[in-house]
Order: structure tokens, then sequence, then C-alpha cells
């Protein structure tokens, strides 16, 4: 009798899952092969369209390889990718949709400005997900391709445990999309960018493993409608995820006319991939299209050999603007940073007139490559029209932190070091108004270059602060440069305190410093002619 009970629980199980799948759409009763060679791009859209007929079901895919072109998802409709399946991307151009037809020039690149050309999409679809443990392939072994993900003006979007992978594209890209949740997403092997929340709102991407040539995290506010209809990225979450690139790790602007704002990144792994050149940057938020950048929180990131840590710039290249008109950068706070083998300076800056604003900076621990022994002056071109990315300047005359044209500029508990011998001064602050530094540390100095250098910095506060043995803490240049108090930092390992260069004697005040009572601790005052005793 157990024989018979066991036996009729067994056809029970089967019975259910028979029919579960059958009310879930199997694209298998709809044709498909899953052979990997039959072209399944018709049952797939089978299958989605007898589920939305039915006003949405689960389309359900079960192990094996479909060969696919276009597929169009549609409102309700879930498609389920289970364990062992791949949809594989047709080599054939022709099984694809072509670009759509736009009613205007567009001033974005073609990867950016269109989604019809893809493998899985969706326009102007609702409540939609694609969910499971299997792959979508893009099935391409270089860049140029279709797109693998491609939602556009979609509603409520879930994209969840999948494998995207060989993208020739954008792996996942969604424009002007409300209401997405990407988690637990794993890209490999990507050609093009890996997540890109486009001119959308309210986007969760969590959990997410990412390894793609080009940019990992990538939000733009692009003008893929058309310059005429501004739409930006709002209240964007990015958390708990691990990105290997070989260019930025997180970047918003260079495809961004429009605004990006009430943005969090946190709990994020950054490294090289394991082929082509490390990571160009790990933070960079830019504007130089004419985008406006408000409230902005980056925390608890961890990077390694990524070149450039932090890269924020407000510029004036001004795509598609006539005239060119420089957009803004304001509150944003970036906190718990570490990076270790970086060999690019990090940098804050704007362009004359046009200032990021209330900009903070706390807990940065940034260990350099160092080795630069040619520090130079502070003569870094403006570059107010190009193309923005962590590189741009070249060699910077500082090892850890360069900020030129900012206002409201605060740093706290920032530890900044070398591993290889580096004769160039810890930080550089030009033109910059309202500084805070408190809690600086550096255990590495060399040469005869100060550890901090201000020129033309108006109402500067440095506290808390203390350095290495070192010939120079502090230089002030600049005609403009004043009111700069220094207060309770320990300059006894300092043998001048502070170097005067072209700036009022008045320029500088101190109070409750803690000082070595060497005949060198005085400060010096040196004309821009050579140094007066």
């Amino acid at each position: 009798m157990g024989w018979l009970l066991r036996g009729c629980g067994v056809f029970a199980l089967s019975f259910l899952l028979t029919a579960l799948q059958a009310a879930n759409f199997n694209v298998r009763n709809y044709g498909a092969k899953g052979d990997g060679a039959a072209k399944d791009t018709a049952a797939f859209q089978k299958a989605i369209d007898a589920a939305a007929a039915e006003g949405g079901g689960t389309v359900w895919v079960p192990a094996g390889r479909y060969l696919c072109g276009t597929i169009h998802l549609k409102s309700f409709v879930t498609l389920h990718l289970d364990n062992g399946s791949v949809i594989l991307a047709s080599p054939d151009n022709a099984d694809f949709d072509p670009y759509e037809t736009l009613p205007f020039k567009s001033v974005s690149d073609n990867e950016t400005t269109y989604f019809h050309y893809g493998l899985v999409t969706a326009d102007n679809a609702q409540h939609i997900a694609i969910t499971g443990q299997g792959v979508i392939d893009g099935n391409r072994t270089r860049r140029r391709g279709p797109k693998t993900v491609a939602i556009k003006n979609c509603q409520y979007v879930t994209i969840r445990g999948i494998t995207v992978q060989n993208s020739p594209n954008y792996s996942i890209s969604f424009w002007g999309s409300d209401y997405v949740d990407i988690d637990g997403v794993t890209i490999l092997n990507g050609y093009a960018d890996g997540i890109d929340p486009d001119a959308s709102r309210y986007v969760r991407i969590s959990n997410c493993y990412i390894d793609c040539f080009d940019d990992a995290i990538c939000p733009k506010a692009s003008p893929s409608m058309g310059m005429g209809q501004r739409r930006n990225v709002e209240h964007l979450v990015v958390t708990n995820c691990v990105t290997r690139t070989n260019c930025s790790n997180f970047k918003f602007g260079t495809e961004s006319s429009w605004d990006l704002k009430d943005v969090t990144v946190s709990n994020i792994t950054m490294m090289p991939r394991d082929k082509g050149r490390p990571p160009i940057s790990g933070i960079s938020l830019e504007s130089v299209d004419g985008a406006h950048i408000n409230g902005v929180v980056v925390s608890n990131i961890s990077m390694v050999d990524v070149q450039t840590p932090i890269f924020v710039r407000l510029g004036n290249r001004g795509r598609g603007m006539d005239p060119p008109t420089p957009g803004s950068v304001e509150n944003v706070l970036i906190n718990n940073i570490v990076a270790r083998g970086a060999t690019m300076t990090s940098s804050v800056t704007g362009i004359p007139g046009h200032a990021p604003r209330r900009i903070a900076l706390s807990n940065i621990m940034i260990t350099m490559a160092g080795g630069n022994q040619d520090p130079k002056g502070l003569d870094v071109p403006e570059h107010i029209s190009k193309y923005p990315e962590g590189t741009m300047f070249g060699t910077l005359p500082a090892f850890g932190l360069y900020a030129r044209h900012v206002e409201g500029l605060a740093l706290s508990n920032a530890q900044l070091r070398w591993d290889k011998e580096d004769l160039r001064p810890a930080m550089i602050f030009d033109d910059v108004k309202d500084l805070t530094l408190d809690g600086f540390r550096t255990d590495t100095v060399a040469g005869s270059s100060p550890v901090l250098w201000l020129n033309n910095v108006v109402d500067a506060f440095i506290r808390g602060s203390r350095t290495a043995s070192a010939g120079t803490f502090l230089r002030v240049s600049g005609a403009a440069s004043g009111r700069i108090l220094l207060a309770g930092n320990d300059l006894s390992r300092a043998e001048r305190r502070i170097e005067q260069l072209g700036a009022p004697k008045s320029a500088v005040q101190e109070t409750g410093n803690a000082v070595s009572a060497t005949p060198h601790q005085a400060a010096k005052k040196t004309s821009l002619g050579g140094r007066q005793k």
C-alpha cells in the first residue's frame, strides 16, 4: 500500500508541475525547440502574447538554449528563466528590430539613444518582470550589436536573479522608466556598460555582480526623446554590489543633459577585471552638458587598484546646447571610502565662475601608488569643454586630492598616503571659498613641497590635523587668500608651520597648535622672487 501511495504522490506532483507550467505559458508549448539551432523568437512571442491576452501571467522558459531575435515583453507578463535556460541572441542581425524612428536628431550616441534594437525589449508596458536563474546571452565577441535587455517608457519593472553575459551593447538599459527593481543580477563579460538607468525614477539596484568593459553602473539623463522633453534621474538607490570594469565603476554625467537628484550609493566593492586596464575611476559625478546634480550620498565604498578614486567635475561641454551653459553640482556627501593602489589624484573641480558647492568628504582613506619625483606648480589646464573623466588633467600637482573653483568644501578624517616616495603635496586647494579641513593625517611626506598648499583660498578652517616629519606643513599663496585659521593642529613634526608665497601677511592666523621648539618653527613669508629671512 505504501508504494501505491508514494506512486500516487509522485504522479500528483508531476501533474501539478505540468499544470503549473501550462498555466504559466511554457514556451515549449508554443513551439520553442531550445536546441540552440532553431530560431525560437516566434514561439517566445506567441507565449508572451497569449499571457498578455489573458490579462497577464508568467511565461515559463525551461532548461535549454533558445536562439532568438527581438522579443517584446507586454504589460503584466513575467518572463521566468528556469535554471539551465539560456536565451541566446541570434547571430543574424536581421532577426532584431531596427532602430526606432525619432522625430528629431539625437545628440547622444546610438547605444544611448535607441531601445528597439535589442534582444529582450519592452516599450510602454507596465508591471513586467524578468526573473529566474537562467541566462540572457548577447552571443557576441566584441562591442556593437543589440542591447540584451532594453526597457523604454515602462513602469513597475522587476529584473531579478538572472545572468546577462557577452552583451555587445548596454547589458541592462532602461529609459524613461519608473519603479524599477534590479536585484541579484549577475553581468558577465559585457563589452559596453553594465546597468544604465536613464532618465528614470524610483530605481533600486541591489545585490548585483557586474563585470564589463565600460562603466559598470552608469545613470544617465539623456535627451533620448529630444531636447524638448526633460526627464531627470531621481530617487535612485544603488547598494550591496560588486563592480569590475575597465572604465568607471559608478558614473553620472557623460550622456546627461538633464539632472541627477536624490541618489544614494552604498556598500560597493570596486576592483579591476581579470583583463584589460585598471578602472579609470571609482566614483564619478560629472555635469558638463547643463545637468544639475543635487542631493547625492555615497558611502561605504572599498576600491582596489582603481586609478582615480573620486572625481567630481563641473564643466561646460554643452552638447546639444546653444549656447553651452554650465549646470551645477551641489549638496554631495562622500563618506567612508577606502582606496588602495590608486595611481591618479582624486579631484573636485569647477570652472571659473561656476563652482561645485557644499561638497563634503569624510572618513577617506586613500593609499596612492606614488612615485612622482617631479612636482609641478599650479598651472593645470582648465579643459572647460573637454570630455570628463578621472584622467582628463593628466598628472596633477598633488598626490592625494586636488580641488579648484569650489565653494563650501568640507573634509574630515582624511588619511592620504603613498606606497612609493612621492614629492608632491598631499592636497592642493586652488580658488576655494569656505574650506573646512578637520582631522587630516598623512604618514608619508618627502621632498621640499608643503604637505598642504592653499592658493587664493578664502575662509578656511584647518584643525585637528597632523603630519609625519615635514619641511613645511602649509603653503599659502595668491593675493586673494585670506581669513585662514589654523587651530588645534599637531605641527610638532614640521620644520615650519606656514610658508607664505605672495599672500597677504594677515591671510593666516593661528591658535592652539602644538609646535616644536626648534628655530625653524616660526612662520615664513616668501616673496615670488625667493625666500625672505
